[in-house]
């Protein structure tokens, strides 16, 4: 039988629920599945609580956790994740815009051997100031963390359970699950899904969600390709700023002392009132800040590593081995 997990994220939504749960429930019948459905109510002003209570109340397969204000939607589905108990599970909005019908497909996708697979929205139903900064946000995820994916934002997503033993959502980090799956290995793919028109409501994001949205994508890119290793990037920018500020000061002293020797110097070269000796040594004072924060970054990861291990296990055959037990 097939068995998944479904965390719905919900903030005023009380016209869609139960639309939404009937789709859910018609669905996994067809599929013959065995579900639980996950709704995480993130501080809403609504009666979206009483309804979650009611489906809960009438149908044992559906959960409800609620929040005491509005966390945000990461919050909302690190949660969800965590409460979830069945080997597959999928996120997908409350607002009906996410079509339920789309799930068998996504499961499918995850039994040919994907671990993560992301829903695009090819053709979009919102407004194209939404849509194309939308895009463009994409198109610099995607460059920048290796991931290709046209739509990192998509709320309807599926993944194996296993991976959130791993991965810890905080921030606005859910968008970026795939991309912290495949830097642990994890295989991500991608599905074209029907995006629907909003009946009710209105939408929960504005412009600020891009400006959140960059600044996460440049702590993405920093823990997923320097996390066990910052001082690789931070040294870089260290020593190079260090080594500049120190050559363009020793030129400058060069030229200061081959000034005033005999015979040769005419005695006209001061360092005094020269801005480069300014620049130069504020680039020394940079440098040696970036290599001191990028040693007290090691030292942080070296002590977390004696807890966490950067590396992700898929499988073991064979017995342990005497030397593996007493490391254990």
């Amino acid at each position: 039988m097939i068995e998944y997990s479904l965390v719905v994220p919900v903030f005023n939504e009380e016209e869609s629920l139960r639309l939404l749960y009937d789709e859910i429930v018609a669905v996994a019948e067809t599929l013959s599945a065995k579900i639980e459905l996950i709704f995480v109510d993130d501080g809403s002003t609504d009666k979206s609580w009483t309804i979650i209570e009611e489906l809960a109340a009438k149908d044992e397969r559906v959960r409800g956790i609620r929040f005491r204000r509005n966390f945000g939607k990461a919050a909302a589905l690190d949660v969800g994740f965590k409460a979830a108990t069945l080997p597959i599970v999928m996120t997908l909005d409350a607002d009906l815009q996410d079509d339920p019908k789309e799930i068998p497909d996504f499961l499918r996708l995850i039994d040919s051997g994907y671990d993560v697979v992301s829903g695009w929205k090819q053709t979009r139903h919102d407004p194209w100031h939404k849509v194309l900064p939308s895009r463009v946000f994409n198109g610099m995820v995607s460059r920048l963390t290796g991931v290709k994916l046209h739509d990192h934002n998509c709320g309807m997503k599926c993944y194996r359970r296993e991976i959130f033993d791993e991965i810890t959502l905080y921030g606005e980090l859910h968008r970026f699950v795939p991309v912290l799956a495949a830097s642990r290995g994890y295989k991500v793919g991608e599905k074209v899904v029907q995006h629907r028109a909003r009946k009710y409501g209105v939408s929960k994001y504005g412009f600020n969600r891009f400006v959140k949205g960059f600044l996460d994508l440049l702590t993405v890119k920093f823990v997923t390709g320097y996390g066990q290793r910052p001082q690789h990037l931070l040294g870089t920018f260290g020593l190079s700023a260090f080594g500049i500020g120190a050559a363009t000061l020793g030129w400058m002293a060069l030229r200061w002392v081959v000034s005033r020797l005999p015979l040769i110097g005419s005695g006209e070269y001061f360092l005094s009132g020269r801005p480069a000796v300014v620049y130069s040594a504020a680039l020394m004072l940079l440098g040696a800040q970036l290599l001191s924060v990028g040693a007290i970054a090691e030292l942080l990861v070296a002590y977390q590593n004696r807890k966490d291990r950067e590396y992700s296990v898929k499988k073991t055959i064979g017995r342990p081995s005497k030397t593996e037990k007493d490391a254990d």
